[in-house]
């Protein structure tokens, strides 16, 4: 099972405040720990959405380009980590091992989100030509 440590974006983090030497080290600790117990797939932090877009897609099939910033800071994320485990137990005993990613300190919030796997969608064509190019890995 696979999932993914959502960072919600604070005030600091969209104004591009880079986090404590300290924030640092506990993100860097905890990272080795997941890697020591082999259920660390992936993790880094995310620039700001001044650097960031969406694509809004309407109704009748238009695409439209919004640059960043975007206003809704709590609807943002500033980073994540992935994690392999046995059990969503095992996702919560890690994910309440996680340092407050608040850069200063404060409040801080994450979101913890599991990943669909192939099994979950059934046999069809379509899932079977992403299991041949990978898109969704076991």
């Amino acid at each position: 099972m696979r999932f993914m440590i959502l960072v919600k974006a604070t005030r600091d983090s969209e104004a591009g405040t880079m986090p404590s030497e300290s924030l640092i080290d506990e993100m860097a600790a905890y990272h080795e720990e997941l890697a020591k117990a082999g259920v660390l797939v992936d993790g880094a932090g995310l620039k700001s959405s001044a650097k960031g877009w969406r694509i809004k897609y309407s109704k009748n099939g238009q695409r439209s380009f919004v640059d960043g910033p975007f206003a809704e800071t709590k609807e943002l994320v500033a980073g994540y980590t992935v994690i392999k485990v046995n059990s969503r137990e095992e996702a919560i005993e890690w994910t309440k091992r996680f340092p407050n990613p608040s850069i200063d300190g404060g409040e801080g919030q994450i979101e913890v989100r599991e990943y669909f796997e192939l099994e979950d969608f059934g046999e069809s064509e379509a899932v079977e030509r992403h299991r041949k190019i990978g898109t969704i890995k076991p």
